[in-house]
């Protein structure tokens, strides 16, 4: 039997693993959330262990975890690199939902960084040049100019990814579920496993 995602109440018992659920839930939020239904919070912690949120998009999804691209010279870049765990939240304000999920971080595969780069729009891969990204700039003007010297040399040929241009997965060892319920009392449930390469969930109801 497979659950309803759009039941008011969803039993937990019915999955053995959490993906399967994400995949339904982010099919119906493709659907019915105006904005951007990818867009997730992510957080790290500095070296002091201050913790820094930011929004980015999620470019990918399957059993072996989420995935998003970034600058790695970048403050959430080099963060990542040098503490390779991040939190993500996803808010479905439409469906009245969100899912957490945590866990360590790898980087992805050179084939897949440059497959994704290559997607974009041409003038994203320029900005990925043209931009030094979190460091302090002097003017929007001087940022253009930049942007600009690279235009100029890529002309009309092909954009390399740059080197500090890449991804990373994160393979969740922590994934809950929660769902608005009437009167505070929400749905929410909890899967854990005790490492990324884990194939057992352990999950429980957890109290709104």
């Amino acid at each position: 039997m497979s659950p309803d995602p759009a039941s008011p109440q969803l039993d937990p018992s019915l999955y053995d693993e959490p993906f399967a659920l994400f995949a339904r839930w982010f099919a119906l939020a493709e659907t019915n959330e105006i904005n951007d239904p990818s867009a997730m919070a992510v957080a790290s912690v500095d070296p002091d262990g201050l913790p820094n949120v930011r929004m980015l998009l999620m470019k990918g999804h399957d059993a072996d975890g989420f995935v998003f691209f970034t600058n790695f010279e970048s403050t959430k870049g080099r963060e990542f690199l040098a503490n390779p765990k991040a939190a993500v939240n996803f808010h479905w304000k439409s469906l009245r939902r969100q899912v957490r999920a945590r866990g360590p971080l790898e980087q992805v595969s050179r084939v897949e960084a440059d497959n994704y780069f290559h997607s974009r729009p041409r003038q994203s891969q320029i900005g990925a040049w043209g931009s030094d990204q979190s460091r302090p700039i002097d003017s929007r003007e001087a940022l253009i100019a930049r942007v600009s010297t690279f235009e100029a040399k890529f002309g009309d040929g092909p954009i390399p990814r740059p080197p500090h241009w890449s991804g990373f997965r994160l393979r969740p060892t922590q994934i809950e579920f929660w769902q608005d319920g009437a009167f505070r009392l929400h749905d929410r449930f909890e899967f854990t496993r005790p490492d990324p390469n884990s194939a057992v969930w352990t999950r429980v109801r957890l109290s709104p």
